[in-house]
This record gives structure tokens, sequence and C-alpha cells, in this order.
């Protein structure tokens, strides 16, 4: 015990900044995933919410310095409920747009709602017209904005160890570090390991500078008249150069208000022209001269081979929307990977999604028993068998 005693400061720096790893490496997701909160309120609330001006509700920028967190949960989940308790600010709101109700959202869970709180808080009226790789960084990076805590503090620890090893001779001091040091290994690797095969916010630079914005967003093209057979089959398809014609036939040049600072009309008009290239279409004289050519579009979305999606069985039988997983797509000038696309991802979604039944016998019957079994008024895709191994690996 008198080598312990010996160095009593250096074994309590040593747990303190353990301590203070833990606190800062975990606690730092109670102040919200920025990224997460953007993607949440994308899917549910960019419909009828923006951020800086009303739209079918209020704007929601800066909203926790007008509600608190407690009540924003119990509003998101379920603002009749609410309502019926007799809070007068849910009272106030519902009256103040003409008794409008909104959707509710039971499905969200507290931290998800924390996380679209953070994000709303984080910078509301910042505008964009292209999604860049380097702004996806700096969202990714705003998540993290206590991550160099985390460093400092494992910085400290490995400083602390290298003292231990070389300048002490205290044995159990050597004991505690060494333990701390495989910790610290074990930890970073794991969270390495974690990583491997996760391709999220992957944006390769396509051959044809295709805008889903422009025709998603801005013409309302409905995604699958590009996307035809992701109703139908197990993939949605990558559009042929076809689908581009039956438009850009009559389409060929781009308005002057749909260019911008980052692509001039010069720019798209140069991108069309390489699209009547890959169709060997002749602009003189309009008509095709049969000298056709493929476009190498670069693969985003790839699951591994063992995992099983089909996107019919989403789009058609679950209803599932297309932002959903990939994000608000009508937004984006260069597509990217929204969605981690890991298998914890799609349990958490099946563990919140609940079944659709309307005009479906066998789910209607197979729904009443399953209700009875987990107690439950509506039976999530999870409890219909949606966390069975072989639904998704066979």
């Amino acid at each position: 015990m008198k080598s312990v005693k010996k160095h009593p400061q250096i074994l309590k720096l040593l747990f303190s900044s353990i301590f203070l790893l833990f606190f800062f490496t975990f606690n730092s997701s109670a102040q919200g995933d920025v990224k997460a909160g953007k993607s949440l309120f994308n899917s549910n609330c960019a419909a009828c919410h923006k951020l800086d001006k009303k739209l079918v509700g209020p704007a929601l920028g800066k909203i926790s310095e007008r509600r608190e967190q407690e009540w924003l949960i119990a509003w998101i989940k379920d603002n009749k409920a609410l309502r019926d308790s007799g809070d007068a600010d849910a009272i106030a709101v519902y009256e103040e747009y003409n008794g409008s109700p909104m959707t509710a959202f039971p499905q969200l869970s507290d931290t998800d709602i924390v996380n679209m709180i953070a994000y709303l808080d984080a910078d509301p009226v910042k505008k964009t017209t292209t999604v860049s790789v380097t702004q996806i960084s700096e969202e990714t990076d705003s998540k993290s904005s206590t991550a160099w805590i985390s460093y400092l503090v494992t910085f400290i620890l490995l400083c602390i160890i290298l003292w231990v090893y070389f300048k002490s001779d205290n044995g159990f001091l050597k004991i505690v570090a060494t333990i701390v040091l495989l910790f610290l290994i074990a930890y970073f690797g794991f969270t390495a390991l974690l990583g491997i095969g996760v391709d999220q916010d992957y944006q390769p630079v396509q051959p044809i500078a295709f805008s889903h914005k422009i025709h998603a967003g801005d013409n309302k093209i409905d995604c699958q008249y590009c996307h035809s057979s992701a109703k139908h089959s197990k993939h949605s398809g990558i559009p042929s150069v076809n689908v581009c014609m039956n438009c850009h036939m009559s389409i060929a040049e781009v308005s002057e208000e749909t260019a911008s600072a980052e692509y001039s009309k010069a720019f798209y008009d140069g991108e069309i022209q390489k699209i009547y290239k890959a169709s060997g279409w002749d602009p003189e004289t309009l008509t095709y001269t049969g000298e056709t050519q493929p476009i190498k579009w670069v693969r985003i979305h790839n699951l591994p081979d063992f995992a099983y999606f089909n996107h019919a069985q989403h789009v058609t039988v679950g209803g599932v929307k297309c932002q959903k997983c990939h994000g608000a797509v009508e937004e984006m000038h260069e597509v990217y990977q929204y969605a981690p696309l890991t298998m914890g991802w799609c349990i958490d979604c099946h563990k919140e999604t609940k079944v659709k039944m309307d005009g479906n016998g066998y789910y209607k019957n197979i729904h009443e028993s399953l209700s009875k079994k987990y107690g439950v008024d509506k039976v999530t895709v999870a409890q219909m068998g949606g966390k069975e191994c072989g639904k998704c690996h066979y």
C-alpha cells in the first residue's frame, strides 16, 4: 500500500481523465446530433415548416429560445393530448393557425426530437444553392463540436501513461496504466471497426451534372417517373437516356432562372448536350443518328451482397417515401448517400414503423392476433417479423 500512496495525485488524475473521457464522449450526445436532426426534420417536418419563415406552420429556427424542450417533446409526440391537458401555449398555437391540427409523431423518440431541436438551433437561416462534399463535411463537424475535448482528454491520458511507464517505479500505477491503455485501444479500435463499409455522405462526381433539385424540386417530377421499377422490382433502376429524352427532345436549354452562381446557364446547356450525345440525338435535324454512347453513372447506394433489400416491398406494400432512406433529394443538386444503411439503422426503422393494413385482409387478421400477443394497438414491422435474420439474410 505504500507504493500506492507514493503517487496519489497521479492516480487521481488518471481516474479523473477517464471520467472526463466518458463524460464528453457519451454526454455530448445529450446536446443533440445536428446531422441526425436535419435528416429527421427533412423527413417529417419540412413539408409544413421552414426554418426562417412561416409555411403551413410556424418558422422553427432557434425554437428552443421560445419553447422548453419538455414542451416540444410533448407537443410533437401528441399535440392533441397536450391541448386536452389544458396547456395554454398548446391551445394558443392551435388557435393561431385556425384550428388546423398538426400530425402527431408518437414514433419519434425523445432523442430524435432532441436531435431535431439541435438542428433547428444550429444555423437556421444558412442558405446554400448546392450540396457539396465540403458542406457535408461541415455538417458532420457540427454534430461533433465537443469532439476536441475527447481528443484532449485522450492525449492527457496518454501523457500520464507514458510518465508512469518511464518515470514512475510504482508497480500498481503501471498496472492501472496498462489497463487504461488497453481500454483506449479497444474503444477506438472498436469505433473504427464499426465504420468499415459505412459510406454515409458518399458523393461521387457523375458524368452528367444531373440536378435532382431542378427536376424533383423545382419541376415537381415524381421520383417514380424516372425510377419506375422501384414500385415493381427489387431495384429502383437507373433511368435510361430515353427517359431523359422524353422531355429533352423539346428542352435543349434551361431558363435563366434555373442558373445559379455555382452553375451558369451555359453549364447546364452543356450538360444537356451530353444527353444528346449519349442518345444519338441531332438537335439540328431533330432526328436520332443511331450513334449512341453509354452514360457511365457512378453508383452511390450499394448494400453488401449478403443483405437483401426489396424496393417494391417498401415502396408499394409499406408505402415508404423515397425521402425516408434517401433524404430530401428534391433539395439536392448532387445526390449523396443520406443514410448510413447499416443493419442497426434498418432495425430501428422496423421497430418504429407501424404496419399498414388498409385493404389487406391478411395483415388485418394477423394483426389482431399479434396485437393481443404484444398488448399494443398497432403492430410494428419488427413485431411482424422484421427483426428475424432470415428476412434480410438468406
